[in-house]
Parts: structure tokens; sequence; C-alpha cells
């Protein structure tokens, strides 16, 4: 039994072990990989019985039975291999034996290093859902005026549900609080939040933004293509602020998104399944805007399932004194040193109307503190036109019996929109509880 050169060239190539014994057990050839596997050099063991120079091999067992053993492991010093052993048969002739050699050594190496890209993955993982996290919740709320605590309470009840929500009220008011609260409220808490400003972006750039592009979809995109927000977003929450400012084309898009869970990428055929929350904001009228077809009508009735109004702050004076106590308690701890304000101030900030609301009232304390002496806030460190503002209002206190009725409707009014929502069903509950019919409701509404 010889190998030829031809042969000997292929298996001197091969990256298993091989080793090849005649029907005698006498070693013929041992390839480099053989050797180097099992530390033995082929000086040493080529020409000679194998049951001499390999004393626990099998292969001559193999050779006289000629019944192959296969997947029998092995280990010399630290390498472990696993070994084939068939035998060479000719013209129905056993002629020998043959050893392949498998080393696995390398294979736990490559098994523990994709081990350790795991845990490094899933710790990536984790780090990119807590850069999606939301920051606020519940009780990061400063609420102590009553309609403040209703808002909170419908807050609370609708976060529990899943469906989307149009949160209304002016700039400034804290509807993004609101939005953070209910996400971490929510069973989605542990999953992404994602917060989209739609008057920073084009409606191009909105679009590639939201539902992500494939390679080559328009000039300039990445050659690798893009994942959408929304895909990033799935299993969680997305928070679409003032999306009043939406373009009307881009709002059949997300209307389709709405309604069918399922995105494309521009310039892709592909339809991705996805599983996101929507809850949207905006500080404007978007039932006017739909009467003056400048919002989709079936978009603004498919986010806005849950409606909730964030009251301005001049609506809900009572929280005015406990928010200057935080946002003072926050400066504090910022300078590192205790803060106090005097009676008057307060009573200047308490009348004041807060056209900038929540904050437009923190700007001012930042600023007062800046501006104080001794560590304590009095009325000539305000700015000058809260000053003004504040003590006019102070002293004019009293004012006509009718406007302080109208006041009070306005508010009651607006409260009765707040707990029964601000659809013609909930417009219809509101006027019930008011004790006024429809139309005198969307009178005064007007």
């Amino acid at each position: 039994m010889e190998i030829t050169n031809w042969e000997k060239v292929i298996l001197d190539s091969l990256h298993d072990g091989v080793l090849i014994a005649d029907s005698d057990g006498i070693v013929k050839y041992v390839n480099p990989a053989y050797t180097r596997t099992t530390m033995v050099g082929s000086e040493d063991i080529v020409g000679k019985a194998l049951s001499k120079v390999r004393p626990g091999s099998r292969l001559t067992t193999v050779i006289k039975t000629g019944i192959e053993l296969l997947r029998i492991p092995r280990k010399v010093g630290d390498v472990e291999y696993i070994v084939n052993m068939v035998p060479i048969i000719e013209n129905d002739q056993i002629i020998g034996g043959i050893s392949i050699l498998n080393e696995i050594t390398e294979m736990y190496k490559l098994v523990d290093q994709l081990n350790k890209s795991t845990v490094m993955i899933k710790n990536l993982e984790k780090q990119v859902k807590g850069m999606a996290k939301s920051k606020y919740c519940f009780d990061d709320i400063v609420s102590v005026d009553i309609q403040s605590l209703e808002t909170k309470k419908i807050a609370r009840k609708i976060a529990k549900n899943d469906s989307n929500i149009l949160i209304t009220g002016e700039s400034g008011t804290g509807k993004e609080l609101y939005v953070n609260s209910i996400h971490n409220e929510s069973s989605r808490q542990n999953n992404p939040f994602i917060a989209v400003n739609c008057a920073t972006f084009d409606s191009n750039l909105l679009e590639s933004e939201l539902f992500g592009y494939e390679e080559g979809a328009f000039t300039g995109a990445k050659k690798s293509g893009k994942i959408g927000i929304f895909e990033l977003a799935n299993g969680g929450t997305l928070f679409l602020d003032e999306i009043a400012e939406m373009n009307y084309g881009l709002q059949a898009k997300l209307l389709r998104t709405l309604q069918e869970n399922t995105v494309r990428h521009i310039g892709g055929l592909k339809e991705i399944q996805i599983d996101v929350r929507i809850i949207a904001a905006t500080n404007k009228d978007l039932e006017k805007m739909v009467e003056e077809n400048k919002f989709r009508s079936d978009l603004y009735y498919r986010i806005v399932v849950f409606p909730l109004n964030i009251l301005a702050l001049r609506n809900r004076r009572d929280d005015i004194k406990p928010l200057i106590e935080h946002f003072i308690s926050e400066m504090a701890s910022k300078i590192k040193c205790n803060i106090e304000i005097s009676e008057e101030a307060v009573n200047i900030l308490y009348n004041y109307d807060w056209p900038g609301n929540i904050r437009q009232l923190k700007n001012t304390i930042e600023f007062a503190a800046n501006m104080m002496d001794d560590y304590i806030i009095k009325p000539e460190h305000l700015p000058r036109i809260i000053q003004i503002e504040g003590i006019n209002k102070n002293i004019l206190k009293l004012r006509p019996l009718d406007e302080a009725i109208r006041a009070l409707e306005i508010s009651e009014i607006k409260n009765a929109i707040n707990t029964y929502g601000n659809t013609v069903d909930g417009k219809k509950k509101a006027a019930d509880a008011l004790g006024i019919s429809l139309a005198t409701l969307y009178n005064k509404l007007k």
C-alpha cells in the first residue's frame, strides 16, 4: 500500500489530521495536521507498528473487524479532538485503515468567543434600551390643584390601556412630562420610548426618519440603508410631538401604518410588522384644522382615542406655589446652597398669568436665583415684566362680577371637556354634566 506524491500533496494540505496504516497495522503516512494535533513527529511513527507507537489506538481493531468507529473523543495535553476510524477496502479486501482527527479545541474557543459576543450584544441592547427610556413618572408631576389631580388621575387610567392618546395644551404646560409618565405606567415600560418633534424636520426628512429607507432610495441615502424610528420603537411607545406640523401627505402614510401595524421603507417593497403605541401632542386646535382641511380627519380620529388636555398654569393656580418650591429646591441642589424666597415675591409669582406656563416659571426661578443677594429671592430679583404685572394683579384682585362668572364658566367647561373628552360623544356627556344643551356648549366653546 503506497501513497502517491499527488495523494500526499492533497493530504498534507488538509486542516484535519490523517493517519493511514496498512493491513498489518504498520503506519504508512501521517500528515502535518496529525503530528501537530497529537504532538508526535512523523519520523517517530511512520513505518512502525501502530500498536507500539500508539498503544491506545483502536484503528487496529477497525482493520481486523472492518467495522468503522466514529466520533471517538481523545485528548493529548490540552488539545481535544474527535477521531473517525474507517477501514480501507479494495476488491472486497481490507488493505488498511485511516484515522481522521477533528480538533475541537478551536471549536471551544469559537464557542467561548461567541458566548462572550452574545453577552456583549445583550449588554449593548440594554444600553440602547436604556438610552431610549422615558425619564419621568407620575410622581415627578407636581400637582395640588384639584383640576391637576383629576388630570393626573385620568392619565393614570389611560396609561394602563394600550390605545393611542392625543395630549393637548398650551406650550410649556408639561405635556412631555405626562407622555413620559404614561409610558412608565404602561405595560410597555421596559421597552423603547422614542420622542420625535415633527416641527424640527422637513417632510422628506421626517418620512425617512420615521419609516427608514433602502439602499439607493434617494440621492444621499446611506449605502446600507437605514432603519426607521417605528422599527426602533417596536414593542414600545412613539411620542409624536407637535403632530399638527406634520405634512398633509405624510399624514396619509402615518394613517396607513396605524391601520395596518406595518411599515415599509422608502424605496422598499417589504412590509415590516410593528407593535407601537402612539402618543401625539399638540398646542393647536386639531378639530379646527380638520375643518379647515389642514389635518386629516381620519388620522385625527385614529390618534384621539383617548384625549387628554393639560390645563394652562393660570387655570390651576393652586399648583403655582408647590412648583415654586420645587424649582427652588432644584436650584438649591444645583448651586449647593439653601435658597429662600420672600412672601412678597411668592405673591407676585402667584398673581402672574404665566403665558409661558410651567416652563416660564422654571426659567423665572433660575433667573431670580442668579440675581438674588444673600440667597433670598425678593421681588426686585424677578424679571421686570413679572414684577409689574404681578404687583398690579395683586392690587387689583377684585374684578367685575360678570367677568368673574365668565371665568368660572370657562374653567368648568374646560374641566368637563377634560373629564369626558373633546369628541362629539364627550361633549354630549360634558353638556349633560354641566346642565346645558349641546348647542349652548358649542356656542360657549366658540
